[in-house]
């Protein structure tokens, strides 16, 4: 189970746990632009929860396609 906020943000760590990944990898892809959008609120960053459904279920890619 996910601890999901009321307006469907998801921590990092959150994230990470539901993606099979660690939280270090979900930086390093923030890093790099790519991966999940994410947001800042308060100093910490989140993801919103139907992007990670989307993510889960392959219908988007981490790297982002080419132009």
């Amino acid at each position: 189970m996910v601890e999901v906020t009321p307006d469907g943000r998801v921590s990092r760590a959150e994230a990470a746990r539901f993606l099979g990944f660690k939280a270090k990898t979900l930086a390093e892809w923030h890093r790099l632009g790519i991966g999940p959008r994410s947001l800042m609120v308060g100093g910490r960053r989140f993801y919103m929860l139907e992007e990670l459904l989307e993510y889960a279920s392959g219908k988007k890619s981490i790297r982002r396609e080419a132009a």
